[in-house]
């Protein structure tokens, strides 16, 4: 009995592994695996804003209205 337990279970778990290699993508990647996509050392780094340069862009934001717009669309109901 144990045998024939062992024997079903070896077979489920060998059809479930046949039936997860073919959902494996065609670029080679092992399923499961993390794919990390390199930066070039040469690319400039994300520029970071003073102060007053925020507050510039505030500022135009109110004065074009695109801030009450936003206020206005994620008020909620």
């Amino acid at each position: 009995m144990k045998t024939s337990m062992v024997v079903l279970a070896f077979a489920a778990f060998t059809a479930f592994g046949f039936a997860h290699a073919a959902d494996a993508p065609a670029n080679g990647a092992q399923p499961g695996s993390v794919q990390v996509q390199k930066s070039d050392a040469q690319a400039p780094a994300a520029t970071q804003k003073t102060r007053a340069q925020v507050r510039q862009e505030l500022l135009q934001a109110q004065q074009s209205g695109q801030l009450s717009y936003l206020t206005q669309l994620y008020r909620g109901s």
